[in-house]
């Protein structure tokens, strides 16, 4: 019989008893010979030591388990929503997860992020509503919070479903979702075999959400959801074809080697197989030197891997997270992205700055949503981030594996720019013995669409490894708009046309002209300063609510009429981050800890005090070092140089 393999994800909002939920189901499947506990700092899969100081999960660690003929790898993520990017990282690989919400706290506003983000990336879920065993514990609420705020096809299978066996109430609720299969019953009746392989394909098309309940801290109803797990969860993967996989996580060992984490999708991989990722000019062929398969910390050494597995690779110097490694070309895009930035402050009479730079870069690679950054007309060193408290940690994780003290300066909102106006940009690069211009058209689209581009140009006009060259420097790096420097998004670019020289054009020409045309290009449109927003939802008794809306009004955020029901009403709507990413504690002030107030990320929108904003960040476009709307143009032997509003005058390609 073929070996099935599951990878299947732990999520939650933060102390919901994820972690405890994890120790229970590795100790039934006889993986860990005694249960850990967050509180005495000895769980198995919060191995290091910045977890067990704080009692929470940092990093996406994995253990593997065998049960009944399968092989399960289980991911454990963090549940801080300063630690998301880590999250959505792992929940690319994931065959299933498991959303673990407290019978007492019930959805929080977390718990709604996790789930957005497990529907954009189509992952099969299960619910087990823990902590039954607290005072003020409500299955049945939590049921009703799941259904009103996540989703209408949940079903509680707490009662429903013992060893197999479906209930009346259960086969009523698939029935309704499955004509093919109602019409059977109507014919023959209930088929029990039918009904179950029917409900395990509803489970991973996304159409059917089981729901158990349970306490993990007292191992209650923890093995019985798994038994039922297993039973109603499949996949079904293929070794008879070429490799593929994905990358979801980077590691460097002790000795300083890259560790690459990957799914195999695909195929099988052995110990000096060459693989190829990245695309186009980037592609890149290496050879596999070592093969590891993780179980908590330990790891061991294999020959080769199959398809279903999770792996680690050594050999690979190159790899981003989210890449398709061999066969899979497509990379994967995040949802989740950081809405601050901060300054990382260190001791510079004892640290020299290359040493912090290149401890930051290999964080990066770990954790690519740092964007680390160095700017050089600051002369200092930028990460964005989630918050305050993956600053703090930070700190501890570079004392700890670097050796050396850092802080950061206070984190500052992350600013974005787009246009409102079409235009066409121009660039040309031609100081002496170097060729090439490039014509892009500029459009915006809608928000949070971030960069795309489309090509019209003929090849008679451009060979076709041109036209691919501008496209890579167009996405290569972020893109400083004019008002404040911020990165520039919600563009559509389309190449139109351009030219190289048969003997001149030489490798960074087009760099410098595509560069440039987008530049021009913004020099001609109307722009304006996007900032990051929260989506609100907000629960208080009527007697607050006055002040609440006031206070959304103050903060620049807008809201929908409220829904009021017998002594409390529910506000929902939207507000810039920058006024109300400190409003909780005041919030809790004003409701005396009785209220509930749900914070989402909502992307980015019209920046609402753009003004104060641009003066503030004082950014001076014609003298940033990265960037220029000047083109080059050569005559007699020397290049001279032409300004944005004239350079369209002397283009060879219009």
């Amino acid at each position: 019989m073929t070996q099935m393999y599951k990878t299947i994800g732990l999520l939650a909002h933060v102390d919901a008893g994820k972690t405890t939920f994890s120790e229970q189901l590795l100790y039934h499947t006889k993986s860990i010979k005694h249960r850990g506990r967050v509180d005495h700092k000895d769980a198995f899969l919060d191995s290091h030591e910045i977890e067990r100081e704080r009692g929470i999960t940092v990093f996406a660690d994995q253990a593997k388990i065998g049960y009944k003929g399968s092989t399960y790898y289980v991911i454990d993520t963090p549940g801080h929503v300063d630690f998301s990017p880590e999250m959505e990282r792992a929940i690319q690989v994931m065959d299933y997860a498991i959303v673990i919400i407290s019978a007492v706290e019930g959805v929080e506003g977390h718990t709604e992020t996790v789930w957005q983000i497990l529907q954009k990336h189509s992952v099969p879920t299960f619910f087990f509503i823990n902590k039954t065993d607290r005072i003020g514990a409500s299955v049945d609420r939590v049921l009703k919070e799941i259904h009103e705020n996540i989703t209408e096809d949940v079903y509680d299978f707490a009662e429903s479903f013992n060893q197999g066996e479906l209930d009346k109430g259960l086969t009523e609720f698939i029935a309704e979702r499955s004509e093919v299969l109602l019409e059977r019953y109507m014919e023959v009746g209930f088929d029990k075999q039918l009904w179950l392989e029917t409900l395990k394909s509803m489970i991973q098309e996304n159409k059917l959400f089981p729901c158990f309940s349970g306490s993990a801290l007292k191992d209650e109803g923890i093995i019985e959801f798994f038994e039922a797990f297993d039973l109603l969860t499949k996949t079904k993967y293929v070794n008879e074809i070429d490799f593929a996989g994905r990358v979801y996580k980077i590691r460097f060992d002790d000795n300083g080697n890259r560790i690459t984490f990957i799914k195999a999708l695909q195929g099988t991989m052995s110990v000096r197989d060459h693989v190829s990722y990245g695309s186009g000019e980037d592609k890149i062929s290496e050879k596999v030197t070592q093969l590891r398969v993780y179980n908590g910390q330990k790891f061991e050494t294999v020959d080769q891997v199959e398809a279903g597995e999770l792996f680690a690779v050594s050999g690979l110097s190159k790899t981003v997270i989210g890449d398709g490694i061999g066969a899979l070309d497509e990379k994967t895009t995040f949802g989740i992205v950081p809405t601050l930035k901060s300054k990382v402050i260190y001791d510079t009479t004892t640290i020299h700055i290359k040493e912090v730079l290149e401890s930051f870069q290999r964080l990066d690679a770990e954790d690519p949503s740092l964007l680390t950054h160095w700017d050089e007309h600051l002369q200092e060193i930028h990460i964005h981030v989630m918050g305050v408290i993956q600053l703090e940690v930070l700190e501890q994780v570079v004392k700890e594996r670097f050796g050396f003290d850092v802080s950061f300066g206070d984190p500052k909102i992350l600013y974005k720019e787009t246009i409102e106006t079409p235009v066409t940009g121009y660039g040309h690069f031609e100081p002496l013995r170097h060729y090439a211009e490039v014509h892009i058209h500029l459009e915006p689209t809608e928000r949070n669409s971030g960069i795309t581009f489309a090509n019209v140009c003929h090849a008679n006009d451009l060979s076709n490894g041109n036209q691919n060259l501008i496209r890579h420097h167009m996405f290569e790096r972020s893109h400083h708009g004019l008002l404040t420097g911020s990165a520039v998004t919600d563009l559509r670019v389309t190449l139109l046309t351009g030219k190289a020289h048969n003997k001149h054009t030489s490798g960074g020409d087009f760099r410098e002209a595509t560069y440039r045309a987008l530049r021009q290009g913004l020099e001609k449109a109307k722009n304006i300063v996007l900032e990051p927003y929260y989506h609100f939802k907000i629960k208080v008794e009527i007697d607050s609510m006055g002040r609440v809306l006031s206070d959304i009004q103050h903060a620049s955020g807008t809201f929908s009429p409220p829904e009021m029901t017998e002594d409390k009403a529910i506000i929902s709507g939207k507000v810039p981050v920058a006024t109300f990413m400190n409003y909780s504690t005041e919030f809790a002030s004003i409701t005396q800890g009785k209220g509930t107030l749900r914070l989402m990320f909502g992307g980015y929108d019209y920046c609402h005090n753009q003004d104060e904003v641009i003066e503030t960040i004082g950014y001076n476009k014609d003298a940033d070092p990265e960037y220029t709307s000047t083109s080059i143009f050569c005559a007699k032997g020397h290049g001279y140089k032409v300004p944005w509003d004239q350079a369209e005058k002397e283009m060879h390609g219009l």
